[in-house]
């Protein structure tokens, strides 16, 4: 007989699954931080290629393992392995889409930049030439 509370007040719903909602505001607040600071630094590749090797060692383990995965999950207050699949799924893709946009907008950056080099010489010799145009 499982000991669940007779009524599902608003704390205790809160407290429910508290691990992973303290695990997902974490992450959510990280994703934000990271959208903010903008360029990344040698730091923050580090960290980030030491996260993409501790998430394909854990990917291997699911796989291996995935019993272990409902395990972690239900330790961490998810009902099963699936959702908490789904939910570092989720977390993933937007810290990839933060990352794309990033590097789309240092791409931009050297566009915008080499655009202008490009202008000013083209100016330059058009003047050692001795056109107008």
């Amino acid at each position: 007989m499982s000991v669940l509370p007779a009524v599902l007040t608003p704390a205790t719903a809160l407290l429910d699954g508290a691990a992973i909602k303290v695990l997902l505001v974490l992450s959510l607040a990280g994703a934000a931080a990271l959208l903010v600071r903008g360029r990344p630094t040698a730091l923050s590749l580090l960290l980030r290629r030491a996260l993409t090797l501790a998430v394909v060692a854990l990917g291997v383990v699911a796989v291996l393992l995935p019993d272990t995965v409902t395990d972690v999950a239900q330790l961490l207050g998810v009902g099963r392995g699936a959702d908490l699949l789904l939910y570092v799924l989720c977390v993933t893709f937007l810290f990839v889409t933060i990352g794309l946009y990033l590097r789309l907008g240092q791409l931009h950056d050297r566009q915008v930049e080499l655009a202008r080099r490009h202008a000013l010489l083209e100016a330059e010799v058009a003047r050692l030439r001795g056109d107008d145009a």
